[in-house]
């Protein structure tokens, strides 16, 4: 299991985000940016939601778990002088204010994909869920992040690449009670 609790007990509340084993969302991962900021997510559970802040604070580089025999992420086929996946670290930042459910976030998109608003093309609900995947078509910006699906024990947590209006929509349900 890996909790947010988890995450905040680690040294400097930091982790490396390990195991990721897909290519197109190892190469979302290798194009994050010191200082991003990403929404900490929990799924594989009763409810899976958004439940804190975290910050990107060391950029992509080799996943040791990839020369790990005894690790479940081991890949025989990788070489340390040409590494096949990359891991980034993640800080801890703050709890949100309440937690946000996909369900809430999904209901949202549906509205927006009806009324053109700004979820209406979040790929977290139009294609296959990726540990690291952007939520529209249109420009991804640099710091913008919200989670999307990546094992870590019992939990999952990820990131995924979301315009300012999207950000900001999805940090405004914080402050809104749930439906």
């Amino acid at each position: 299991q890996f909790s947010v609790d988890d995450l905040k007990a680690q040294p400097n509340q930091t982790t490396c985000w390990d195991g990721v084993r897909n290519y197109q969302a190892r190469n979302f991962l290798r194009s994050m940016k010191l200082g991003q900021q990403a929404f900490f997510y929990h799924s594989n559970c009763k409810e899976p939601g958004i439940v804190a802040l975290v910050k990107i604070v060391k950029e992509a580089y080799p996943d040791h778990t990839q020369f790990d025999q005894k690790d479940p992420h081991y890949d025989s086929t990788s070489r340390k002088e040409n590494p096949k996946w990359s891991m980034v670290d993640v800080q801890f930042e703050r709890m949100t204010k309440r937690f946000i459910p996909l369900s809430e976030i999904k209901a949202h998109h549906l509205a927006h994909k009806a009324d053109g608003g700004p979820l209406k093309d979040m790929m977290l609900f139009t294609r296959q869920r990726l540990s690291i995947q952007p939520l529209t078509q249109g420009e991804n910006l640099p710091g913008l992040l919200i989670p999307s699906v990546g094992q870590a024990g019992s939990f999952t947590y990820g990131f995924s690449f979301l315009t300012t209006e999207e950000f900001d929509f999805v940090l405004s349900l914080e402050e809104e009670k749930p439906h």
